[in-house]
């Protein structure tokens, strides 16, 4: 059979179609096994002849403030002076009295010519949870006028948490595998030598014997010669056959596909974040 011949009845289809058939089975597979890994992780076994259940949810517990940390908030005591009266004498006595404090505020007043230029708070005092009242001493012929600012103490306050629970699908959080086959590459080599050899042998061969006797009045000789012709014609043909093929086939990691991204997108909506308990205060350290 003639090379050509022989590269001719070479089954190309089969060859070349049998990889790209085994390519696309194996992206049919691939698909398929993303298929089955949302259904097994993302979702809880559904009702029989439903194709899934529920999402599954990871559920995160964790502490939110509810309300912060409150520091100690002193009592502040201000006294402004509207009307200085007349007719007090050169020494007033400002007293502050009531709103329960801790330790009691003192505050003093300017007197010229006989009215009260200003009324100072020297000490603010401690703890006073009520507004205080505030007297001036003397016999004026018209008494200063005047008003109280008051800002409470309190005492510091410990910020206030609840137990919240955070729940979330777990196919949000993984990685979902998208293969693609994006190229596929196969190399198909066939190689074939056909050698015709001609091998072709000859042998001559050449035999002689020389005989001599010897006589009593003279010499005589005898010589014999013998000759031989071999030739011998070895003909045969060889042919070498090498076939090879190389698939190269080169796999990614596919973008998520729409319908994916808008159920993934539903499912982040879908986290939910609720008190698992009552809010409880935590005490801060002073300082």
């Amino acid at each position: 059979m003639g090379i050509g011949r022989e590269l001719a009845s070479l089954d190309f289809k089969n060859l070349i179609g049998g990889p790209l058939i085994a390519v696309i089975e194996a992206q049919a597979q691939a698909a398929m096994s993303s298929v089955d890994f949302i259904k097994a992780v993302g979702f809880k076994p559904g009702e029989e002849g439903a194709v899934t259940g529920d999402p599954i949810y990871v559920s995160f517990k964790y502490p939110k403030e509810v309300k912060p940390y409150e520091p100690e908030q002193p009592s502040i005591i201000n006294i402004v002076l509207m009307d200085g009266g007349e007719g007090y004498g050169d020494s007033v006595t400002v007293t502050i009295s009531g709103g329960s404090p801790k330790k009691v505020a003192t505050a003093e007043a300017t007197v010229s010519e006989g009215k009260i230029t200003s009324i100072t708070v020297t000490d603010q005092g401690q703890g006073y949870t009520s507004k205080p009242t505030v007297t001036i001493s003397g016999m004026p012929e018209k008494d200063a006028e005047f008003t109280v600012e008051f800002t409470p103490y309190s005492e510091a306050k410990a910020a206030v948490f609840s137990q919240m629970v955070l729940e979330v699908p777990i196919l949000t959080m993984l990685p979902i595998p998208f293969i693609r086959v994006e190229e596929t590459t196969i190399d198909f080599n066939a190689k074939i030598n056909s050698v015709t050899t001609s091998d072709t042998a000859s042998k001559i061969g050449v035999d002689s014997s020389t005989e001599a006797k010897a006589k009593y009045f003279g010499f005589s000789a005898k010589l014999n010669v013998s000759t031989s012709y071999q030739r011998t014609t070895n003909t045969g043909s060889k042919v070498d056959r090498t076939y090879s093929m190389a698939v190269h086939v080169r796999a990614v990691q596919d973008e998520m596909p729409a319908g994916m991204e808008k159920l993934l997108g539903i499912l982040e909506d879908a986290i939910k974040s609720q008190p698992a308990s009552l809010p409880s205060a935590a005490i801060q350290p002073a300082g």
